[in-house]
């Protein structure tokens, strides 16, 4: 409650009034959303007491309430939304009522999923070719590391700071929404990513999985034909973008401390994880494929999976190094 309240007061419009029965009113957000000219007569009024929220809209009409010991309704997220709320605040509102009011197994729970605007490629990024002289040292390190043209589309850069790396371009639903590029030659920062919030590597081509492999890094996701969250750290947004696949994930964590971090996210979405018995020298999935090979590091991670939580810390004491 003093969670959501405290968003509210932050983002409704600072030009706004208190009546003496305790409605604050200001100019409603939700009136061009739903076919009405803007407000701008301060026809929109919020009441918070002890134990509930609502919203009414006397332009437009539109009606929406929170109560103590319910979650979020779509209508109240839309109305946080229009408030210009971010959307991951929105998420972890209503994965915090999740946790605390027990509600996990609510039907009528709804997520606010990540937009992700289309952008196009600067124009001098060049798709790799094994006929242009120039793409040689750029595609001898993706043979370095185990990929070919075939397995994604790849670029280069000529003219901008990210000379001598592999541009990795991110797709969703099949539009373009942003890019990574990949040192070639260890100069850091190792990745220079241009990438919106709530984004997740490679979904487009997880339809007709059944499983679904989640990595930290790119390259580990296309090796293993997976997903991935670009970094150690996980947010709402992507949580809710991966869960709203209805599939069973798979984590590998990378073996060292930024990694163990995602078991939690595992555990408490009853994930699987899978620590396969790699060589201690291995510390991801890239290298557990440059010394074992796609097919056998695939078979060791669908061959250790584990989904019960004793097992799991268990074996992440040997895991992480």
């Amino acid at each position: 409650m003093d969670n959501l309240t405290q968003v509210l007061y932050q983002y409704i419009p600072s030009k706004r009034k208190t009546t003496p029965s305790g409605w604050i009113s200001f100019n409603s957000p939700c009136c061009i959303h739903n076919g009405y000219t803007k407000d701008s007569r301060g026809r929109g009024g919020i009441n918070v007491s002890s134990d509930i929220i609502s919203f009414h809209c006397f332009n437009c009409g539109f009606k929406c309430s929170w109560q103590q010991g319910n979650t979020l309704s779509k209508k109240f997220q839309n109305f946080l939304k229009w408030l210009t709320v971010p959307d991951d605040v929105i998420n972890a509102l209503v994965f915090n009522f999740l946790k605390n009011k027990d509600l996990k197994n609510n039907k009528n729970l709804q997520i606010l999923l990540p937009d992700f605007t289309t952008i196009d490629l600067p124009e001098e990024f060049q798709q790799l070719d094994k006929s242009i002289a120039s793409h040689n040292s750029a595609i001898e390190y993706l043979t370095k590391r185990n990929l070919n043209l075939q397995d994604n589309k790849f670029y280069i850069s000529t003219k901008t700071d990210l000379r001598n790396r592999i541009i990795i371009p991110f797709y969703y639903k099949q539009k373009l929404s942003g890019y990574t590029a990949r040192s070639i030659n260890n100069k850091k920062p190792k990745y220079i990513t241009n990438s919106q919030p709530g984004f997740v590597f490679n979904l487009d081509n997880q339809i007709r999985n059944n499983f679904i492999i989640l990595c930290e890094g790119p390259i580990d996701a296309l090796l293993v034909q997976g997903i991935s969250i670009l970094g150690s750290n996980i947010s709402s947004q992507q949580l809710a973008l991966i869960n709203s696949l209805n599939k069973k994930i798979i984590l590998v964590p990378d073996r060292d401390k930024a990694g163990s971090k995602l078991l939690k996210h595992a555990l408490e979405n009853a994930w699987y994880v899978s620590m396969p018995h790699w060589s201690r020298d291995i510390t991801d999935i890239a290298e557990a494929v440059d010394k074992y090979g796609k097919l056998l590091t695939l078979y060791s991670i669908f061959k250790y999976k584990e989904q019960n939580e004793l097992k799991i810390k268990l074996g992440a004491k040997k895991w992480f190094l």
